[in-house]
């Protein structure tokens, strides 16, 4: 990752649960495998997705956007997938910041504001 030693620690101990995991759903037999195998893939992925969350987002954007996740989860969802999608693209040069977690936040939410005209 970064070359961080927490960064580092938390791969390793990140590898050795998915070990323990993968080691568990062999023992468990077919039914309790395949479930165990899909919550397997689902802790790999979030996991996968906060270590480039962690990369591409400053403290103040991670901040925020934490605030998000407690009043609007599915919008959190939707940015947190956004930003990886731009991580994963190469699009991101730098890390985002409050200012442009706000931008972002305010394209995808939509407007629930109207205008109301009395005749």
């Amino acid at each position: 990752m970064s070359g961080n030693p927490d960064d580092e620690r938390i791969e390793e101990l990140r590898q050795q649960k998915m070990q323990e995991l993968k080691e568990q759903a062999q023992e468990g037999g077919d039914g309790a495998g395949g479930r165990a195998d899909q919550q397997a893939a689902r802790e790999q992925a979030e996991a996968q997705k906060q270590a480039v969350l962690k990369q591409n987002l400053t403290d103040g954007a991670r901040q925020r956007l934490n605030a998000v996740q407690m009043s609007k989860p599915e919008v959190a969802e939707q940015v947190e997938q956004q930003i990886v999608a731009l991580a994963r693209s190469g699009r991101i040069q730098d890390r985002i910041d409050e200012d442009q977690m706000r931008k972002l936040l305010k394209e995808l939410t939509p407007d629930k504001s109207f205008d109301v005209r009395h005749r």
